[in-house]
């Protein structure tokens, strides 16, 4: 789905809550007794929401309040909901945070970090760059995470990318089922996917990883998920956003403690709302490549911002003001460098 599509259709999208289904209404009402309204996606990659919902988490914390979940599919669309002010806070990939921040007038605020790694180009045949020339892959989404990782990387490989035949490689967003079952029918020779895509795209349909996105950065470490607010609502609701991240850091340190039995409870929450489980052997495969982190590695934002702005997707890569950790702090006890 582009995130030009109008608003509307967008959050058409955004439905699903703790106790049934709701519309995203740009008219909620905010405030001390309205929902925190909190939207994640249906990926691995954001393993702590997941559980947090699935486990009833989101709204258990003393002086939180109502809590209503909502699910999207990709982060253009969450963050358009996050600047309408039907989303109060989000769980997204730093591409569209960094798009939002720059683009909606400096409002939007990282305050944590969630999932590093976890993002993988994963083709049926191709065994180097020059052998995709000629061929279609696919992203979640226009200017989303993976999306600008895979135009990135086409450009340094000195591979044209284009919609339309025409091109080197032509590159087709659309949402991740849809890349599964286009990868499975041969309709395009692979996709940069967040987990568990690749995984399911390996078990399923064959092939292999052409490029783990971890040896891309330094220490290989890269932020793919990244929780996110406005300015405003750090302004008017901070006693609930302490309360939310302080569920999101024990959830992290119960990842760390424990990553086979967290992997269990994520791959039960990704159960319930795909109604299709992983696989053990996928669920493992997957996870091998996430790392939970509560830093959002500021280095590695500096350099998405300065890939995106390469690509013409924002007019600037100046995102300082962007990371508010002064919450996180808090919860942590003050001043603790995140990890």
């Amino acid at each position: 789905m582009s995130s030009a599509r109008p608003l509307s259709l967008l959050l058409g999208v955004c439905s699903v809550l703790l106790m049934g289904v709701t519309s995203c209404k740009k008219d909620t009402p905010s405030g001390a007794n309205a929902p925190l309204r909190v939207a994640f996606f249906p990926n691995i990659t954001h393993a702590q929401a997941l559980v947090a919902n699935s486990e009833g988490l989101f709204g258990s914390q003393p002086g939180m309040g109502h809590v209503e979940v909502r699910q999207f599919n990709a982060g253009p669309a969450a963050m358009e909901a996050l600047v309408a002010g039907s989303v109060d806070v989000a769980y997204v990939g730093p591409g569209p945070a960094i798009n939002t921040y720059l683009k909606a007038g400096k409002e939007l605020r990282i305050i944590a970090g969630a999932v590093n790694g976890g993002a993988v180009l994963v083709v049926k045949n191709a065994k180097t760059a020059a052998e995709l020339k000629g061929k279609k892959l696919g992203t979640p989404q226009l200017g989303n995470t993976q999306d600008i990782a895979l135009r990135t990387w086409l450009k340094g490989q000195k591979l044209s990318i284009t919609t339309d035949a025409g091109g080197d490689v032509q590159v087709i967003p659309i949402s991740n089922p849809d890349i599964l079952a286009q990868y499975l029918q041969g309709a395009i020779e692979g996709a940069w996917v967040p987990e568990p895509w690749g995984a399911r795209m390996l078990a399923e349909g064959g092939g292999h990883i052409l490029v783990d996105e971890r040896d891309l950065w330094p220490d290989k470490r890269f932020p793919t998920t990244v929780v996110v607010t406005t300015k405003k609502v750090l302004e008017t609701q901070r006693p609930r956003i302490a309360a939310l991240l302080g569920i999101h850091v024990r959830l992290t340190e119960r990842w760390r403690a424990d990553p086979a039995a967290f992997a269990t409870s994520v791959n039960a929450a990704f159960g319930q709302l795909t109604r299709k489980p992983l696989q053990a052997p996928v669920l493992q495969d997957a996870f091998s490549r996430l790392e939970p982190s509560l830093d959002p590695v500021p280095a590695a934002l500096k350099t998405s911002a300065e890939h995106a702005k390469s690509l013409g997707f924002i007019p600037s890569d100046d995102i300082a003001g962007l990371v508010d950790l002064s919450v996180l702090d808090e919860v942590r006890g003050g001043g603790a460098k995140p990890n």
